[in-house]
């Protein structure tokens, strides 16, 4: 059974200016180590970024959750498994939610071009 579906879209452009403003500041604060290290490694760093933000925002949409209400972003980590695929690591607040909600499966897809990012997050409970 769905549980709950979020989706987001950010500019990769306000996202570069926010880094470019607060660089680890901001980093630190919404990304994981693992998270930053991915990113910086590629040339349009900013689109990889966005796309993490936006599976973060995409998560707190999908529990019905707004930013400021428990869950901290740096406790939703984008991972990828050895062939790309990526997927949501969660702690703190983050795991507690969905342990609460007693939810099963948590699904992610992201999409980038230079302008946009996206991601869709959907979760379901038995």
């Amino acid at each position: 059974m769905i549980y709950g579906i979020g989706i987001d879209l950010v500019e990769n452009d306000r996202i570069e200016k926010i880094i470019k403003k607060w660089d680890l500041k901001f980093l630190n604060r919404i990304f994981s180590d693992g998270e930053i290290q991915y990113c910086k490694k590629h040339v349009q760093a900013s689109t990889h970024y966005g796309a993490r933000f936006a599976a973060k925002e995409s998560f707190l949409k999908a529990l019905g959750l707004g930013l400021g209400e428990g869950v901290r972003l740096s406790d939703i980590e984008v991972v990828n498994d050895e062939k790309g695929k990526p997927s949501l690591m969660l702690s703190g607040e983050a795991k507690v939610q969905i342990e609460k909600r007693k939810i099963t499966e948590v699904h992610l897809s992201l999409t980038h071009t230079k302008q946009y990012a996206t991601a869709i997050v959907l979760l379901e409970k038995v």
